[in-house]
């Protein structure tokens, strides 16, 4: 039988080349499981940095540590980088994407009221804009351009508006300055948004505005949180809903759950005859959750907010809406 103070204690003497410390300092141990008909060490442990020299040297320490020093016949190792550990996807939070097949059906908008609707319904909220050549999350909340702070851990401090928790890209760029990086800078900036922001320990929810399409973000984002939930955003018009039906069936093909479409701008109401009129169409939205095998969340009419410039209210019908969407999303999270 495994001692695993005995084991626990010589590990923590080893040292992380990366980080200078040794594996107690750091706090590095998350795990030791033992299987005992198999004689076999299962080990998650935090280290500053993978790859490189330094890894292997670690890897091999650990490994003298369990076979020779312990006497134990097998060794499961899994290392990952000690910023993970600590950073918004190891929490008990629930992701939620908002994609869209194209631009301009109002994806970034939505995504925002869908935060503010479960901030009515006592959530925490954070809102990630991963739309990076596109983003307008800022925009959308009236959120003053302001240049990133950071805490004595060296994280950045998200800004907060109506006690919302913002990232965006246009945190890191001059007002009205163009975003001309590319894969790799991308995905460094996406790396940023999760693990090295100092996202509030009681955060529920993370709303995540995709850029249109498909595309490298996409599958950073599943690298980095595989068990993002998609709602996905049409307009009623044909060319929107065919091309949405492609952005949703990428979506379901990476292993993501499409919980339901929402049709936005379906339908005009007349002042003058209080009939509804379908200026883009009618029946798109029903016809890709169909196809995609999910549901119709709401359709949202063509109104200018009441109390704002981009949030709907309780008291209005759009936000009435994004208050039951809302309530499924609390179902869902507390499951």
């Amino acid at each position: 039988m495994i001692n695993t103070d005995e084991l626990r204690q010589r590990l923590e003497q080893l040292v992380d080349p990366t980080l200078k410390m040794n594996l107690k300092d750091s706090q590095a141990i998350k795990h030791i499981g033992y299987d005992e008909n198999k004689d076999l060490v299962t080990l998650i442990i935090a280290i500053g940095k993978l790859g490189g020299d330094e890894e292997y040297a670690l890897r091999r320490e650990i490994a003298k540590v369990v076979k020779l020093d312990c006497n134990h016949k097998g060794l499961r190792l899994q290392l990952e980088e000690s910023k993970i550990f600590s950073s918004i996807v190891k929490k008990n939070v629930t992701f939620i994407g908002v994609i869209s097949g194209k631009g301009g059906v109002g994806k970034s908008s939505i995504a925002a009221n869908l935060a503010y609707a479960l901030k009515r319904n006592n959530q925490k909220v954070g809102i990630i804009d991963a739309d990076i050549y596109g983003s307008s999350i800022p925009t959308i909340l009236n959120l003053e351009h302001q240049k990133p702070v950071y805490n004595d851990n060296k994280k950045i401090i998200p800004p907060m508006i109506d006690n919302i928790q913002v990232i965006s890209t246009e945190l890191f760029t001059d007002p009205g300055q163009p975003v001309l990086w590319r894969g790799s800078l991308l995905n460094s900036m996406l790396n940023h948004f999760f693990y090295d922001v100092a996202w509030d320990d009681d955060t529920d929810f993370i709303i995540i505005d995709y850029p249109p399409g498909t595309g490298d973000i996409a599958l950073d984002i599943k690298a980095i949180v595989p068990q993002t939930k998609m709602i996905l955003v049409t307009t009623p018009h044909p060319s929107a809903s065919h091309v949405a039906v492609k952005a949703g069936t990428a979506a379901k093909s990476l292993g993501h759950q499409i919980l339901g479409v929402i049709e936005n701008m379906s339908y005009y109401v007349n002042p003058n005859t209080n009939e509804h009129e379908f200026i883009f169409g009618n029946g798109g939205g029903r016809e890709i959750a169909e196809e995609l095998d999910t549901e119709l969340l709401g359709k949202l009419e063509i109104s200018n907010p009441k109390h704002s410039l981009n949030i709907y209210e309780s008291d209005e019908k759009n936000g009435k809406i994004f208050d039951e969407i809302a309530s499924i999303l609390i179902s869902i999270h507390n499951m």
